[in-house]
């Protein structure tokens, strides 16, 4: 496979960089498509809110992974990062399929994420991939980029559309953000702690994608989450357990978090319940099914 060359867009983000590690691990070779200079995989340049992309930089290559896109966690959401929220996805898509019909390049697989904020924020128990989806910003977003992933799938290219849920990782995310006020003893659960939380390891999740890479039978869209979701209450007490510090704080009412975060507080405090049996059907193997092993393996 060290021949095979594969294209990974947002490579340097959390999930980037360690799907890069496990496909090298695999033998392919890795690139990188960045608006920074290279680091440790070959990397060309592009700016896809200006539409442009390095010459010859999908050339030969057997797959494309589609990560990148600002982070809606990262910034309050004002009209101006909405926009950049929006474009950074949807208009990099449609750089990529441009230039994918432009060059004929005839990829095996184009991989690309989303999220399981297309359901909305209040979703119907242990909701599937064929199911309805929401209209809010985040839903939209989602809606609009899957919908330009499928035009590349009219270019007789099988595509795969990973929709992620709550990552759990060591390195930054949601255990970051969550275990910096426990570590403190400042730790609380956010709404009413009823909600649920559907998420997956980081492990699990670069495996899924670098499947959806390995698989010809992986086509179409797969909930990238756990088996098993839990509650809000239930993940942050579990967290709060490993550090082995107490849960000393009430509740943090939803009002109080839309005062303090604006329009991105539903984000926060989103209850969904999001199936993974289709991805088990496909006969994928979670290394880490449930909260405890999962936990055990990130906060030892």
């Amino acid at each position: 496979m060290k021949d095979k060359k594969v294209i990974i867009t947002g490579g340097t983000g959390l999930v980037g960089k360690e799907l890069s590690k496990k496909l090298t691990s695999l033998g392919y070779h890795v690139c990188h498509l960045s608006r920074s200079k290279g680091n440790d995989y070959t990397t060309y340049q592009w700016n896809p809110s200006k539409g442009e992309i390095a010459p010859n930089a999908l050339q030969d290559a057997h797959a494309i992974i589609h990560l990148a896109g600002a982070g809606v966690a990262d910034h309050r959401w004002t009209k101006s990062y909405k926009k950049e929220i929006y474009e950074s996805r949807i208009g990099a898509t449609k750089l990529l399929f441009q230039e994918i019909k432009k060059h004929q390049i005839p990829l095996h697989k184009f991989v690309s994420a989303s999220a399981i904020g297309i359901y909305g924020n209040d979703t119907t128990y242990s909701v599937k991939e064929d199911d309805s989806v929401a209209s809010n910003f985040l839903a939209q977003v989602c809606v609009d980029w899957e919908r330009e992933t499928s035009r590349i799938n009219e270019l007789n290219i099988p595509t795969c559309i990973i929709r992620v849920g709550v990552v759990l990782s060591s390195k930054g995310g949601f255990i970051k953000e969550v275990g910096k006020p426990i570590q403190y003893y400042a730790g609380t659960v956010l709404g009413s702690g009823k909600q649920m939380l559907s998420w997956i390891h980081i492990n699990d999740l670069v495996n899924l994608f670098a499947a959806a890479v390995t698989r010809d039978s992986m086509k179409g869209i797969y909930n990238g989450v756990s088996p098993n979701p839990v509650s809000f209450h239930e993940i942050t007490h579990k967290l709060a357990q490993r550090m082995h510090k107490p849960i000393l704080l009430p509740n943090v009412p939803g009002i109080a978090l839309k005062i303090l975060m604006g329009e991105m507080y539903s984000m926060l405090i989103a209850n969904q319940h999001v199936s993974a049996q289709k991805i088990l059907n496909e006969g994928f193997e979670f290394q880490y099914p449930d909260i405890d092993s999962a936990l055990a393996n990130l906060v030892p």
